[in-house]
Protein backbone atom coordinates (compact mmCIF):
# COMPACT_ATOMS: atom_id res chain seq x y z
CA UNK A 1 0.00 0.00 0.00
CA UNK A 2 2.90 2.26 0.80
CA UNK A 3 4.40 1.58 -2.32
CA UNK A 4 1.52 2.00 -4.25
CA UNK A 5 0.93 5.64 -2.52
CA UNK A 6 4.24 6.63 -3.81
CA UNK A 7 3.85 5.57 -7.31
CA UNK A 8 0.94 7.67 -7.41
CA UNK A 9 2.39 10.70 -5.76
CA UNK A 10 5.55 10.46 -7.99
CA UNK A 11 3.32 10.24 -11.01
CA UNK A 12 1.32 13.17 -9.90
CA UNK A 13 4.60 15.74 -9.64
CA UNK A 14 6.18 14.22 -13.34
CA UNK A 15 2.68 14.76 -15.03
CA UNK A 16 2.74 18.44 -13.24
CA UNK A 17 6.15 19.33 -14.35
CA UNK A 18 5.73 18.20 -17.88
CA UNK A 19 2.63 20.13 -17.95
CA UNK A 20 4.77 23.30 -16.94
CA UNK A 21 7.02 22.64 -19.22
CA UNK A 22 5.59 22.26 -22.41
CA UNK A 23 3.23 25.40 -21.72
CA UNK A 24 6.46 27.40 -21.25
CA UNK A 25 7.76 26.29 -24.90
CA UNK A 26 5.27 28.34 -26.11
CA UNK A 27 1.50 28.65 -28.45
CA UNK A 28 0.31 25.31 -29.43
CA UNK A 29 -2.32 24.71 -32.19
CA UNK A 30 -3.46 25.66 -35.50
CA UNK A 31 -0.42 28.30 -36.40
CA UNK A 32 2.19 27.57 -33.64
CA UNK A 33 5.08 26.92 -35.60
CA UNK A 34 4.69 30.32 -37.90
CA UNK A 35 3.94 31.90 -34.30
CA UNK A 36 7.12 30.23 -32.81
CA UNK A 37 8.91 31.01 -36.34
CA UNK A 38 7.82 34.81 -36.57
CA UNK A 39 8.60 35.39 -32.42
CA UNK A 40 12.25 34.04 -32.75
CA UNK A 41 13.22 35.86 -35.93
CA UNK A 42 12.22 39.06 -34.18
CA UNK A 43 14.03 38.40 -31.12
CA UNK A 44 17.03 37.40 -33.13
CA UNK A 45 16.65 40.63 -35.79
CA UNK A 46 16.39 43.23 -33.64
CA UNK A 47 12.71 44.29 -34.24
CA UNK A 48 11.77 47.40 -33.93
CA UNK A 49 9.50 46.99 -31.58
CA UNK A 50 11.35 46.56 -27.80
CA UNK A 51 9.67 44.87 -24.91
CA UNK A 52 11.24 47.74 -22.84
CA UNK A 53 8.42 50.02 -22.22
CA UNK A 54 11.26 52.91 -21.42
CA UNK A 55 12.37 52.51 -25.27
CA UNK A 56 9.01 52.99 -26.40
CA UNK A 57 9.40 56.87 -25.61
CA UNK A 58 9.99 59.35 -28.03
CA UNK A 59 13.29 61.39 -26.93
CA UNK A 60 13.82 64.78 -28.39
CA UNK A 61 17.15 65.26 -29.95
CA UNK A 62 18.75 68.20 -27.95
CA UNK A 63 19.23 71.22 -29.82
CA UNK A 64 22.55 72.21 -30.84
CA UNK A 65 23.71 75.65 -30.34
CA UNK A 66 27.11 76.47 -32.02
CA UNK A 67 28.79 78.98 -31.81
CA UNK A 68 28.78 81.19 -34.41
CA UNK A 69 31.66 81.66 -36.54
CA UNK A 70 34.15 84.99 -36.23
CA UNK A 71 32.91 86.43 -39.54
CA UNK A 72 29.25 85.79 -38.27
CA UNK A 73 30.46 87.67 -34.29
CA UNK A 74 31.71 90.75 -36.59
CA UNK A 75 28.39 91.16 -38.57
CA UNK A 76 26.80 90.70 -35.54
CA UNK A 77 28.83 93.76 -33.91
CA UNK A 78 28.62 95.72 -36.79
CA UNK A 79 24.67 95.51 -36.74
CA UNK A 80 24.09 96.17 -33.11
CA UNK A 81 26.33 99.14 -33.30
CA UNK A 82 24.84 100.44 -35.98
CA UNK A 83 21.46 100.27 -34.05
CA UNK A 84 23.14 101.98 -30.96
CA UNK A 85 22.79 98.77 -28.99
CA UNK A 86 25.89 98.11 -28.82
CA UNK A 87 28.52 100.61 -27.24
CA UNK A 88 31.05 101.79 -29.74
CA UNK A 89 33.98 100.15 -28.25
CA UNK A 90 31.91 97.24 -27.03
CA UNK A 91 32.04 93.89 -29.52
CA UNK A 92 29.56 90.43 -28.66
CA UNK A 93 31.72 88.01 -27.44
CA UNK A 94 33.31 90.55 -24.53
CA UNK A 95 29.57 91.27 -23.74
CA UNK A 96 28.07 87.83 -24.20
CA UNK A 97 30.63 85.50 -22.26
CA UNK A 98 28.77 84.99 -19.73
CA UNK A 99 25.52 84.04 -21.57
CA UNK A 100 24.93 80.05 -22.19
CA UNK A 101 22.63 81.48 -24.77
CA UNK A 102 23.64 84.05 -27.69
CA UNK A 103 20.20 85.37 -28.56
CA UNK A 104 19.64 85.11 -24.83
CA UNK A 105 22.37 88.20 -24.53
CA UNK A 106 21.61 90.09 -27.90
CA UNK A 107 17.59 90.25 -26.73
CA UNK A 108 19.52 91.53 -23.16
CA UNK A 109 21.27 94.09 -25.28
CA UNK A 110 17.97 94.75 -26.97
CA UNK A 111 15.90 95.48 -23.67
CA UNK A 112 18.34 97.41 -22.21
CA UNK A 113 18.82 99.41 -25.36
CA UNK A 114 15.08 100.31 -25.27
CA UNK A 115 14.43 100.48 -21.96
CA UNK A 116 17.18 102.68 -20.91
CA UNK A 117 18.12 100.57 -18.90
CA UNK A 118 22.12 99.55 -17.49
CA UNK A 119 22.78 96.36 -19.44
CA UNK A 120 25.55 95.35 -17.06
CA UNK A 121 22.34 95.27 -14.49
CA UNK A 122 20.84 93.29 -16.81
CA UNK A 123 23.60 90.55 -17.53
CA UNK A 124 23.92 90.43 -13.92
CA UNK A 125 20.34 89.44 -13.14
CA UNK A 126 19.98 86.87 -16.54
CA UNK A 127 23.25 84.99 -16.01
CA UNK A 128 23.14 85.24 -12.27
CA UNK A 129 26.82 86.24 -12.28
CA UNK A 130 28.67 89.04 -11.43
CA UNK A 131 31.36 89.89 -13.12
CA UNK A 132 34.02 92.90 -12.80
CA UNK A 133 31.56 95.47 -14.26
CA UNK A 134 29.59 98.24 -11.80
CA UNK A 135 26.62 97.30 -11.07
CA UNK A 136 26.09 99.73 -7.93
CA UNK A 137 23.29 101.67 -9.76
CA UNK A 138 21.16 98.72 -10.01
CA UNK A 139 18.11 98.48 -8.74
CA UNK A 140 16.99 95.83 -6.40
CA UNK A 141 18.64 92.37 -6.20
CA UNK A 142 21.33 91.62 -8.48
CA UNK A 143 22.96 88.62 -9.99
CA UNK A 144 22.25 86.41 -7.21
CA UNK A 145 20.15 84.00 -9.31
CA UNK A 146 19.67 83.30 -13.08
CA UNK A 147 16.05 85.06 -14.02
CA UNK A 148 14.54 85.22 -17.38
CA UNK A 149 14.53 88.27 -19.68
CA UNK A 150 11.03 89.61 -18.19
CA UNK A 151 11.76 88.68 -14.83
CA UNK A 152 15.25 91.18 -14.75
CA UNK A 153 13.02 93.63 -16.22
CA UNK A 154 10.12 93.38 -13.53
CA UNK A 155 13.29 94.11 -11.15
CA UNK A 156 14.97 96.59 -12.67
CA UNK A 157 12.25 98.71 -14.15
CA UNK A 158 9.11 97.84 -12.09
CA UNK A 159 6.92 100.38 -13.92
CA UNK A 160 7.49 98.96 -17.44
CA UNK A 161 5.06 96.60 -19.94
CA UNK A 162 8.04 93.95 -18.94
CA UNK A 163 6.14 90.76 -20.56
CA UNK A 164 5.90 93.21 -24.15
CA UNK A 165 9.34 94.80 -23.92
CA UNK A 166 10.74 91.30 -23.29
CA UNK A 167 9.11 89.74 -26.29
CA UNK A 168 10.00 92.99 -28.44
CA UNK A 169 13.55 92.35 -27.78
CA UNK A 170 13.76 88.46 -27.91
CA UNK A 171 11.88 89.56 -31.74
CA UNK A 172 14.86 92.08 -32.20
CA UNK A 173 17.16 89.63 -31.39
CA UNK A 174 15.89 86.76 -33.21
CA UNK A 175 15.76 89.16 -36.57
CA UNK A 176 19.47 90.21 -35.85
CA UNK A 177 20.60 86.76 -35.77
CA UNK A 178 18.56 85.73 -38.66
CA UNK A 179 19.90 88.71 -40.64
CA UNK A 180 23.73 87.78 -39.74
CA UNK A 181 23.37 84.04 -39.89
CA UNK A 182 24.71 83.69 -36.48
Amino acid sequence: MKKTGFAILILAAGTSLLGRAASAQGPAGVGATAAASSSSSKSSSGSSHSMNPIKWIKKDKPATNAAPSADQTKRLTARLREAGVLAPDGDVPTSCSTFKNLGDCVAALHLSHNVGLDFNCVRADMTGVLTSADVSGCKGPVGDKAVSLEQALKRLKPEADAKSEARSAERQAKEDLKETGA
